[in-house]
């Protein structure tokens, strides 16, 4: 699972890049921008694949293991990672929700490194 171990931290990284940017608050200037439109989609295309590829190999790690992520905390995450893309480049939420949903992203991401931890540990 040194696969999920990887992505997991590529994800933890990238969560981080995304609030870095949400912070530093380069939105567009104007929301029907098509130029702003085209650069946010090329650059959250990758993004958008990654989240993806973790979702397939998350879900697969804790379906049938015994870990203390549940699924539904998968693909919560997956979701909110989607999210922390979208709101990084639009700027549409207010500071608190964007940094609740960086924690959540951050949690579940920790209880996966820890699960895979002590997996390894116990063999």
């Amino acid at each position: 699972m040194t696969d999920l171990y990887a992505q997991t931290m590529e994800l933890k990284r990238l969560s981080d890049h995304l609030a870095e940017r949400y912070a530093a608050g380069e939105g567009p200037v104007d929301r029907k921008d098509h130029d702003f439109f085209q650069m946010v989609k090329k650059e959250t295309m990758p993004l958008f694949e990654k989240n993806d590829k973790w979702l397939d190999t998350a879900s697969a790690f804790v379906k049938d293991r015994e870990v203390k992520v549940h699924p539904n905390q998968v693909q919560s995450t997956h979701e909110n990672i989607e999210l922390l893309i979208l709101h990084s480049f639009y700027l549409d939420v207010k500071k608190k929700r964007y940094n609740e949903l960086h924690h959540s992203v951050h949690y579940v991401l920790d209880m996966i490194l820890t699960s895979l931890s002590e997996q390894e540990g116990s063999h």
